[in-house]
């Protein structure tokens, strides 16, 4: 669960009601929900993190899935990609989600933890989500960044026929040369990934994962 960067966040924020809100009004950008709360952050571009798994891209997008398209009430995320990449997330709405906009010296992000996740993974270390977030523990969000931070993550993907970047346990970022190459390295396939989100435990909420490069 951990996303480690640049820990500790020194401003947790939690979003009321955010798939609520994101119902309403049929989807939401990183960028529409950094200006509409007037956040002091700015925005080049965004990496979507999921486990560890990082792919760079311009903007991300939240909607709430159509009914009737699964068997439960579902909300997904799309990276608006670099490249000729398509990542995108499905999300099981019936868990108890919570959304956090976290803020440190020169950088933000958009984290979004459940209370099943919390329970089964950091309940016995942190009081509080809130607790767990300042610490950077979460296993989805958005990181946001501006300037030269995000020339540097461009740089990590452009050039690369790989999908996506890891990020190892020690906070350093292992670039995968090809899709066959990252899939190698998460011991896993495409279709396990459409399908259940890499092996994802239920508790994660995660029903859906595309990470692929055409």
């Amino acid at each position: 669960m951990s996303a480690n960067e640049e820990p500790p966040w020194s401003d947790v924020s939690r979003f009321p009601d955010f798939l609520d809100h994101l119902e309403q009004q049929g989807g939401a950008t990183v960028r529409g929900i950094v200006d509409r709360i007037d956040a002091d952050v700015d925005m080049d571009g965004v990496v979507y993190h999921d486990r560890g798994i990082r792919s760079p891209g311009y903007d991300a997008t939240f909607v709430p899935e159509p009914e009737g398209e699964r068997l439960r009430p579902a909300f997904s995320v799309e990276l608006h990609t670099v490249g000729p990449r398509s990542v995108w997330a499905v999300f099981d709405a019936t868990l108890s989600w919570d959304f956090y906009l976290l803020q440190a010296e020169g950088i933000a992000a958009i984290a979004w933890v459940s209370d099943e996740e919390y329970n089964a993974e950091e309940s016995g270390m942190f009081l509080s989500k809130h607790d767990a977030l300042a610490a950077g523990r979460f296993s989805f969000g958005t990181f946001i960044y501006a300037d030269e931070d995000w020339q540097e993550q461009l740089e990590l993907i452009e050039g690369t026929d790989t999908p996506a970047f890891l990020q190892r346990d020690d906070g350093s970022t292992l670039v995968p040369t090809s899709q066959d190459d990252f899939y190698s390295v998460v011991n896993s396939t495409p279709q396990e990934f459409r399908t259940n989100g890499g092996g994802a435990p239920p508790h994660l909420g995660l029903l859906e994962l595309e990470v692929s490069i055409d």
